[in-house]
């Protein structure tokens, strides 16, 4: 078993750092917030372990030989993968005295030594622009089930709006608490237009902060603020031809409001740094789970761009209120679950009424965290009320009961049957026992670790084993501890 290969989800980071301290330091840090370092020493043979640079969030490029072997590497990791982000390390308020090719795609830089909070944010703009790049270039395939499956009233009046204004360019505000499926929707709508053959372009506004949000909508010039070492294109010139999809648009600060509004009424923009206006034929969509009209009378947000975005609103409702759609949203995730090959549950009658019985505060995407767990603690078994979560275990009274299998036998008569196993089931194609185990040891260390906020000694008290035991196992997985402090 010690031979088996695990996938792990931690994006990997590739450091070129000829500084032994300096990377000893990246690394450590790196692995701290859960990304997966690959470490290259010499900037003339840092390709030599590298095989498929798309599974490469990012790299970190450092001390060099010289000012013509930094060029050179640049040029090398532009042509292995011209999307690669890059972000030079560099001492505070050093120059640069190498010339940046316009073509290298630099994000900026990162200041040594290293801040764990501008690592995270470099890390951060590298994932949004690595997922901006494979949306435009790659026209990633659109789960449109995710989110709208049901035959509620309420989400079937969701997909009769989007069929009527998908084809038309109005801009969409879309409605509903978080977890509801609101980018899905956002989605669904871009597939559906005239504008599918071009980018779909997320931007969330609530987690970029304030003042970088211009940058990345609207992009910068070399030399506009400090870290700006080259010209870069923002979000409105990446979607150009295709839809902007404006998330959180009610965590957006009113200075930014006013610009965004600007935009939307002439239809032109600047980079930040430059007079030149650039045409704008974005289709826009913003989403929010705040209440606009409230926060207008608060004075937090602009009742004339509230206006321009609200030419046709969409409500997705809660889960609560959709409850006899769970049946069909759990078989629709279980599928998901089985076709990326990732096992398989089954749940009861009883544990289906025990999940519509819940108030589901996170909606859909908390629904779809449980039959994940399901799935990692019991593996192509069979889940009843016992096997639940605690929370999830309230009674159900006799005439709740009769009124819920009711509504879930109508909506069980449009989706295909599960038949329920007593025990659990080798697929048909068989199964790599000792990669099934690993995964199986892996899902419950992290359960465990989850539990326990991180404390291994907690966690491994939890999994009955020592807790030197624990740490290889960890070291083994290459597993991290997210929310504790070193050494804990």
């Amino acid at each position: 078993m010690g031979e088996t290969q695990v996938s792990i989800s931690e994006p990997r980071v590739l450091v070129i750092e000829a500084d032994a301290d300096r990377a000893r330091e990246l690394t450590s840090v790196l692995r701290f917030i859960n990304h997966e370092p690959e470490l290259a020493t010499d900037c003339g043979s840092w390709k030599a372990g590298i095989e498929d640079a798309q599974d490469i969030l990012a790299v970190l490029v450092g001390t060099c030989k010289s000012d013509k072997a930094l060029q050179k590497l640049l040029k090398e990791v532009h042509d292995l993968d011209e999307h690669l982000p890059i972000f030079l390390l560099s001492e505070k308020n050093k120059e640069l005295t190498v010339a940046i090719e316009p073509s290298s795609c630099i994000l900026g830089r990162v200041e040594m030594p290293i801040h764990y909070t501008q690592l995270t944010s470099a890390l951060h703009q590298a994932e949004v622009y690595r997922e901006t790049q494979a949306d435009g270039a790659n026209q990633r395939p659109v789960d449109l089930f995710r989110s709208l499956v049901g035959t509620s009233r309420a989400v079937q009046m969701v997909r009769k709006m989007i069929q009527q204004v998908a084809k038309s360019d109005a801009n969409v505000l879309i409605l509903g608490e978080s977890g509801t499926g609101k980018e899905v929707v956002a989605r669904n709508l871009h597939y559906y237009s005239n504008r599918r053959e071009k980018a779909f372009v997320p931007v969330n506004c609530g987690a970029i902060p304030a003042d970088l949000l211009e940058s990345e909508l609207f992009g910068h010039e070399k030399g506009a603020f400090t870290g700006a070492i080259s010209a870069r294109q923002g979000r409105f010139e990446l979607a150009e031809g295709g839809t902007l999809f404006l998330d959180e648009i009610g965590d957006m600060s009113l200075n930014m409001q006013v610009k965004l509004l600007r935009v939307l009424q002439e239809r032109t923009f600047e980079r930040v740094g430059s007079n030149k206006s650039i045409k704008a034929d974005v289709r826009i969509i913003a989403a929010t789970h705040r209440n606009l009209e409230e926060a207008i009378t608060e004075g937090k947000f602009r009742e004339d761009l509230f206006y321009r975005l609200n030419v046709f609103p969409i409500e997705m409702p809660p889960l609560r209120d959709r409850v006899e759609d769970i049946p069909l949203l759990v078989n629709e995730l279980i599928r998901r679950i089985e076709h990326e090959k990732r096992g398989s549950v089954r749940l009861t009658q009883g544990a289906i009424l025990a999940l519509c019985q819940y108030s589901w505060l996170g909606n859909v995407r908390e629904l779809a965290n449980l039959v994940e767990r399901l799935a990692i603690l019991h593996p192509f078994g069979v889940v009843d009320i016992a096997e639940l979560p605690e929370k999830f275990q309230s009674d159900v009274s006799s005439a709740e009961s009769v009124r819920l299998n009711e509504e879930i036998m109508t909506a069980q008569q449009t989706m295909p049957q599960y038949e329920i196993e007593t025990e659990p089931r080798l697929p048909r194609g068989g199964l790599d026992l000792k990669e099934h185990l690993s995964n199986l040891e892996v899902g419950f260390i992290r359960q465990a670790l989850d539990d326990a906020n991180g404390v291994v000694a907690q966690a491994a008290k939890r999994l009955g084993m020592r807790r030197t035991t624990l740490v290889e196992k960890l070291r083994k997985y290459g597993l991290q501890r997210s929310d504790s402090a070193p050494g804990v």
